[in-house]
């Protein structure tokens, strides 16, 4: 599918990766979350691993290097929510609901006139935790919250360093938290919380660190994939009797290779707008007045290369889902997702960003498709 123009709705193409906890838990015989589309078998206990940056994509062009994972049965394929960045999916993944109904909309998006980062919890070095409240700000249970209370044990296994992160808080509260430090220790402790009967949810994110930083399809990216596909084939050796291991991602990636700098290019700085989202998916809050002006700059400035719309359009259109009408002052005044190779970077802002040859949030195949490969030890037949 090609980038939606502009005015055009976006379009998703079967289940959405906020399905998927919904589905496990559907799996272990509660009726917790939204009805799913994703059938899969009963168990008694389930596992979500989410590996950050794996698309289905590029999961299919590097198959060789993941033998394993290639070989499971992706039901398949999942369509993440817009932007295709990892706390807007993780978010969704946790409430199973879509942007516009849990409200982080952006990787940087504004809540009460402040430019959060969603991913740090901070704008610039100021910590947000306290004056923005990850609960505040995403104020609807979550899944984990839910199955607490209906008495199913859900773990959380991800880097010690996450644990009280705001995005930790907001997207995956409810969850006994198990910090780890590396494949050996996520691996054990995804073990050990299966030995009870519950719902546990593993993430790594070094495969999307190195495509980052080296690219999609690096070398680099590729040995990181083979030590994935190598830790998910000894989990499923392992995995106790009667247990679900489910495999996905939370975005794709692509190399970038034309960029376009909002700190120095003289159109792109009218009217001093404040820039927010990623390279791919910029949100543009517009000073009092200017909208116009704005959007007409970064419509003429990015040509062929972005998709530029208002934000009422990006509302009309789909682009975040049903937007509940309390979070509809962080929808931006403009929205520019890029298209092919082109990014749109910060130079000054974002210096770090700027420079990686890999980037994700728009909505090509390659960043909003992810798998759902599942393997199953032992299970009975598919879930009602």
């Amino acid at each position: 599918m090609q980038p939606p123009g502009q005015g055009d709705a976006v379009t998703t193409d079967g289940p959405a990766l906020a399905e998927a906890l919904p589905a496990l838990l559907a799996a272990l015989g509660t009726g917790l979350g939204a009805p799913s589309t994703i059938a899969l078998p009963r168990v008694r206990s389930a596992v979500l691993f989410l590996v950050d940056g794996l698309g289905r994509e590029l999961l299919t062009e590097h198959a060789a290097d993941a033998p394993f994972l290639a070989g499971m049965h992706d039901a398949g394929p999942l369509t993440v929510g817009f932007p295709t960045s990892t706390p807007i999916s993780v978010t969704s993944l946790g409430t199973g609901l879509p942007p516009g109904g849990h409200g982080t909309l952006g990787v940087r998006f504004r809540v009460d006139a402040t430019l959060l980062d969603a991913l740090t919890w901070t704008q610039g070095t100021d910590d947000l935790r306290e004056r923005l409240a990850p609960e505040v700000v995403q104020p609807h249970p979550t899944l984990f919250e839910r199955a607490a209370a209906a008495g199913v044990a859900s773990t959380v296994v991800s880097a010690r360093a996450y644990r009280e992160s705001g995005l930790t808080r907001s997207a995956l509260r409810g969850a006994t938290y198990r910090g780890v430090g590396a494949l050996g220790d996520l691996a054990a402790e995804t073990l050990t919380a299966l030995a009870r009967p519950g719902l546990v949810y593993a993430y790594h994110a070094d495969l999307d660190q190195l495509g980052h930083l080296h690219g999609p399809g690096s070398l680099a990216w590729r040995w990181q994939l083979r030590q994935i596909d190598h830790l998910v084939a000894m989990l499923a050796e392992d995995l106790p009797p009667g247990t679900l291991l489910a495999v996905t991602g939370d975005h794709g990636m692509v190399a970038v290779d034309r960029r376009h700098d909002a700190d120095t290019h003289p159109d792109l700085l009218l009217a001093e707008p404040v820039v927010g989202g990623d390279p791919r998916a910029r949100l543009v809050y517009a000073r009092p007045g200017s909208a116009p002006d704005v959007l007409a700059a970064w419509r003429a400035t990015l040509g062929g290369d972005a998709t530029v719309l208002t934000g009422e359009q990006a509302i009309d259109d789909g682009w975040f889902g049903p937007v509940d009408d309390a979070v509809r002052d962080r929808v931006p005044d403009v929205v520019a997702v890029t298209r092919g190779s082109a990014a749109v970077v910060r130079s000054e802002g974002e210096p770090v960003l700027a420079r990686l040859p890999g980037q994700h949030g728009a909505v090509t195949d390659a960043e909003r498709f992810v798998p759902l490969l599942v393997h199953a030890a032992d299970a009975a037949s598919p879930a009602g």
